[in-house]
């Protein structure tokens, strides 16, 4: 990717770049490396790997956390033109939240240096405060993922999420297995499979190999309300 290319993208995404000296913006350019991911390639894995602000130029990436057993909480998506810090976290003195990161689609990502990105945090105010309040966004996204799986019934939960999933597609279908959707809902797959067949005995949704199929859109609603 040009030079030219990359400035467009930081200049449309990175709001502090207006108030970056030309210096500055040519020292960020420098150290900003696009990077190709697979689909399910790991992107960002946790303690001690600090890989600097990522912007997303293309694709789907899943930010997650991990249990010392395994288990994955999904806690929020970032898709083209999304701006994630907390792959940053070694600049982040006041934050120690580890995160996971993959690619959920094949996608291309914009690598900001963690060190040239801490050098203009000291000397700009512009630029702390965009990553402080990025990083304060979606912490805005774990809060909620979190009173999901702390406050709310099972059955509410999944009704929520492929209520959200159908919106957010404009597909009657949720396209996903039961291990995948486990994953976003913070459950066992055991677990997910015994309430979608009660969802499916209840007349609210058709199970297929290809996915789950939403047959009674006022039941889902009313489930997830």
């Amino acid at each position: 990717m040009d030079t030219a290319e990359t400035a467009g993208l930081l200049s449309a995404h990175f709001s502090a770049w207006a108030h970056l000296t030309k210096e500055e913006q040519d020292g960020m350019l420098s150290d900003t490396v696009l990077t190709r991911y697979a689909k399910g390639a790991c992107i960002h894995n946790g303690e001690n790997d600090c890989k600097g602000m990522l912007l997303i130029k293309k694709g789907q990436l899943r930010t997650y956390m991990l249990s010392e057993s395994g288990k994955e909480i999904t806690l929020y998506r970032l898709g083209a033109g999304d701006v994630c810090v907390l792959s940053a976290s070694c600049v982040l003195s006041a934050i120690t939240f580890e995160v996971q990161i993959d690619a959920e689609e094949d996608s291309e990502v914009l690598f900001i240096s963690p060190l040239y990105l801490q050098s203009l945090m000291e000397r700009n105010i512009h630029v702390e405060c965009f990553v402080y309040k990025t990083a304060t966004d979606r912490f805005s996204d774990v809060m909620w993922a979190m009173q999901q799986i702390l406050f709310m019934s099972m059955d509410k939960r999944l009704a929520v999420f492929l209520w959200d999933e159908i919106a957010k597609t404009a597909d009657d279908t949720v396209h996903l297995t039961h291990e995948q959707v486990a994953r976003d809902v913070g459950s066992a797959r055991e677990v997910v499979s015994r309430m979608l067949k009660y969802f499916s005995s209840e007349g609210i949704v058709e199970l297929s190999r290809g996915g789950i199929r939403i047959i009674n859109k006022q039941k889902l609603r009313k489930l997830a309300e």
